[in-house]
């Protein structure tokens, strides 16, 4: 319907995370509407990844709230892990397994019936290009391989939300393009968040950009926003006061 608001996939409210002294959020706050790619961008260390532990379940925010599909992740947690997949940064694999015995186990783990779960490992397998490696112990895979299992088991369940981080991470040049492609395929049906501090991974796939240093949010919009005479190098080193970009860590 004409005027009808964007119903919002990922919503963070007033998020902070304290270890003791150390604040790693602080008041973070943003949402994300359905079908879009949003990259969250930010120096390492700058609190990406707490972040995203906190939108998916895995850490407790020490103030404010975080709901997926409309479902607040502390008090609908089933609900909202049913309409997410996450991909960590060096996700767990099961390297003694294959990636059909894999799919199958956490398919069974998420309570797939067996025929939906046939139909399911079919078109993950197909999405993900991983026909040739179905059969080969996860360990002995490449790294893009072993990426691209993580992502199929992401998105075993269908879900309405994708949540990433650092997703092409240790990946050479070939990868990256093809795990790029594989995310803009995907995102037709899909609101996609995820984590970066490369700064082509945004101009290649986002649509929206939430910036993040020292644990505040310093920049939520449009990437055309941030440029600066068609870069995002000299706003990136603005906003957060360093030389050049760090190439490496976690954030």
């Amino acid at each position: 319907m004409a005027g009808e608001k964007p119903k919002m996939m990922i919503e963070a409210k007033g998020l902070s995370k304290y270890y003791g002294p150390f604040v790693a959020i602080q008041n973070v706050s943003f949402t994300i509407p359905e079908g879009q790619i949003c990259a969250f961008l930010g120096p390492n260390g700058a609190g990406k990844s707490t972040t995203m532990k906190i939108l998916t379940g895995f850490l407790s925010p020490s103030e404010g709230s975080a709901a997926i599909a409309g479902y607040d992740i502390s008090t609908h947690r089933l609900e909202a892990a049913r309409r997410l997949g996450y991909l960590p940064e060096n996700g767990p694999l099961y390297q003694e397994m294959t990636p059909l015995e894999l799919l199958n186990f956490f398919g069974e783990a998420r309570g797939l019936e067996p025929g939906y779960l046939k139909q399911r490992i079919d078109a993950v397998v197909e999405q993900c290009a991983l026909q040739l490696v179905l059969e080969k112990p996860i360990g002995k895979l490449s790294r893009g391989y072993k990426q691209r299992v993580g992502l199929a088991q992401a998105l075993l369940h269908d879900p309405e939300v994708l949540i990433m981080d650092e997703p092409t991470a240790g990946l050479d040049p070939n990868q990256i393009r093809e795990f790029r492609t594989n995310i803009r395929k995907i995102a037709h049906k899909k609101t996609i968040l995820l984590s970066t501090h490369i700064l082509q991974e945004v101009e290649a796939v986002a649509d929206h950009v939430i910036f993040i240093h020292n644990g505040k949010l310093v920049f939520n919009g449009a990437p055309g926003e941030l440029k600066e005479n068609g870069s995002l190098e000299k706003p990136f080193y603005r906003l957060t006061g360093e030389g050049h970009p760090v190439e490496a860590g976690n954030g």
